[in-house]
């Protein structure tokens, strides 16, 4: 997924597959989706959430940490509009990790390809900070 028109066209691929999918499978599939992109180093930061880019940009930069990932995965989500989709947060670990949290966290993504957490394997996991989705996706209404 190199170019950007070739991520462009496999993210709406993405998203129209994903619509009718039942939701595991679609959570499952959008986390790996965006899994799957290379990881590149430090590129969003969330002091500086006001000039996070829209979906759009973040495909066109191509850079994508873990932060980015996550404001992907939240993006493609978003713009889904599923009606069982009815909270998005992200999260921040002690270790930097950066998650989705999907249904007052039922659902834990960018973790890993492959794998989805969700409230009860997620005992471990040490949350520093939360935030609401809607500060970005407001951006998309």
């Amino acid at each position: 997924m190199g170019k950007f028109e070739d991520r462009l066209v496999l993210w709406n691929q993405l998203r129209t597959d994903n619509q009718s999918n039942d939701l595991e499978t679609a959570l499952l599939a959008i986390n790996d989706w965006w899994q799957l992109l290379p990881l590149d180093s430090h590129y969003l930061h969330w002091d500086d959430i006001d000039n996070w880019p829209d979906p759009w940009d973040l495909l066109a930069d191509g850079i994508f940490s873990s932060t980015s990932k996550s404001l992907g995965i939240v993006y493609t989500l978003h713009l889904i509009n599923r009606p069982e989709i009815n909270d998005l947060q992200f999260a921040q670990t002690k270790e930097g990790d950066n998650l989705v949290l999907v249904n007052q966290g039922k659902y834990i993504l960018n973790w890993a390809p492959g794998e989805m957490l969700n409230t009860s394997t997620a005992q471990k996991i040490q949350i520093t900070q939360m935030m609401n989705a809607s500060v970005v996706t407001k951006k998309l209404d």
